[in-house]
């Protein structure tokens, strides 16, 4: 009866050092794919303030171009303003096929693709 309990017991402790060691995995892998995602958005957005500042950049010389053309710099805002609003628009009318699903894509890649992280 003794022996019995004695392996009752080492099995009960086995089991709870494998739960422990089940839970510190899960953590840790939780906290690389969380990483992982923090990275990326970070590196998304440092890519889209850059591209931004350039379309920024590219728009004002669009618009001095246009004024020039026009001998009314404000004509060349304006006109400028209206072409960016209508993209505008029709980026926002288009935004879950560039926006959306590429975030979702990645996010399911990141979280459900253990296969490239060992690959890298």
């Amino acid at each position: 009866m003794s022996e019995d309990l004695n392996r009752i017991e080492a099995l009960a402790e086995k089991l709870k050092t494998y739960l422990n060691t089940r839970l510190t995995e899960v953590k840790l892998s939780a906290a690389e794919k969380i990483a992982k995602v923090v990275s990326v958005f970070i590196a998304v957005l440092l890519a889209a303030l850059v591209f931004f500042l350039f379309l920024t950049i590219f728009l004002i010389g669009i618009a001095l171009l246009i004024g020039e053309w026009l001998q009314s710099y404000w004509l060349g805002f304006f006109i400028t303003a209206g072409l960016v609003l209508v993209l505008g628009g029709i980026g926002w009318q288009t935004r879950d096929r560039w926006l959306r699903m590429p975030i979702m894509n990645l996010l399911l890649d990141v979280f459900f693709n253990d296969n490239k992280d060992e690959t890298h």
